[in-house]
């Protein structure tokens, strides 16, 4: 099969590092947008993952001809009400870090233990060309949010979910136990397989 090119609309170095890695030895290459951050942005809006995956998907496709991927997910904490959930990048304001969003949920969480302490990460992946969205797959795994952050590996809440089946946060898993448990990754391999196997549903040109 011929290369697979996927252009990820987004300027996170640790998503895009992810999603090489979850493509592995497969066809499907990733690369940034090219120029991306003086593309307009898209403004993520909408109450629900699917709406500004889909959304971000259809706005980016039009800046290349290239296939655009886009991803919107995020943690949700249902003793919060949901939150941090599509605001999850957003959560301690513009311009904070992965360690001030983090310090901001654990100063929410204070005090409340047992089922109070379950959350889900969600990831919604849409595939896109010229403003048409050519696929949507999502998928969720549950956990519980630490009382502190644990480990060093990958990015944003990964420090304080502990997945319960791997017994560790998602930031002390090697690489590839992340991408074999997480949400992304089970969304990502859902795409890949539409992608890999000829079919009908799902015409790239």
């Amino acid at each position: 099969m011929k290369p697979v090119h996927l252009s990820l609309a987004s300027s996170n170095s640790g998503k895009l590092r992810e999603y090489r890695e979850l493509a592995g030895n497969s066809p499907v290459q990733f690369k940034l947008i090219p120029n991306f951050r003086d593309i307009p942005a898209f403004e993520e809006a909408a109450s629900t993952f699917a709406e500004n995956s889909a959304g971000k998907a259809l706005h980016y496709s039009q800046f290349t001809p290239e296939l655009v991927v886009t991803d919107d997910s995020g943690l949700v904490v249902p003793a919060l009400g949901g939150a941090p959930g599509v605001h999850s990048a957003r959560y301690a304001g513009p311009g904070a870090s992965d360690a001030n969003r983090v310090e901001k949920l654990l100063h929410e969480m204070r005090g409340k233990a047992g089922d109070d302490r379950r959350a889900r990460f969600i990831c919604v992946v849409t595939l896109a060309r010229n403003g048409r969205a050519l696929a949507i797959v999502s998928n969720f795994v549950e956990g519980r949010v630490t009382l502190e952050p644990r480990g060093n590996n990958g990015f944003g809440y990964d420090p304080i979910f502990l997945l319960p089946g791997l017994g560790r946060t998602f930031a002390e898993a090697s690489p590839q136990e992340k991408n074999h448990y997480s949400h992304r990754g089970i969304a990502f391999r859902r795409l890949l397989e539409m992608l890999l196997s000829p079919s009908d549903s799902l015409t790239l040109s």
